[in-house]
């Protein structure tokens, strides 16, 4: 099973969420984590979702990390904008 940390980017393998990238928001425990794409899952209400269904990407928002680390507030917006950035770069590639 993947190791997933804190402010990674994942992608759904599984359920209706399937091809949907989000940022790991919580990690509640070896099975299960917290995720939001700021967009139809915000972060007010994030999916809780089996690790066994989520592929990582190796890359993590480290800003976004040291926001949720320091129990600081992340707004949906600052979700958004790194994964539509994130995106973007993937499709120069």
């Amino acid at each position: 099973m993947p190791k997933l940390e804190i402010g990674q980017v994942v992608y759904s393998i599984a359920g209706r969420d399937e091809g949907r990238v989000f940022i790991v928001l919580g990690i509640i425990d070896d099975n299960h984590v917290y995720i939001s794409d700021g967009d139809l899952r915000k972060v007010s209400k994030p999916k809780k979702k089996k690790v066994k269904h989520l592929r990582e990407t190796g890359i993590i928002a480290n800003s976004l990390r040291k926001k949720l680390l320091s129990n600081r507030k992340v707004e949906d917006y600052e979700i958004r904008d790194y994964l539509t950035l994130l995106s973007k770069k993937e499709q120069e590639v």
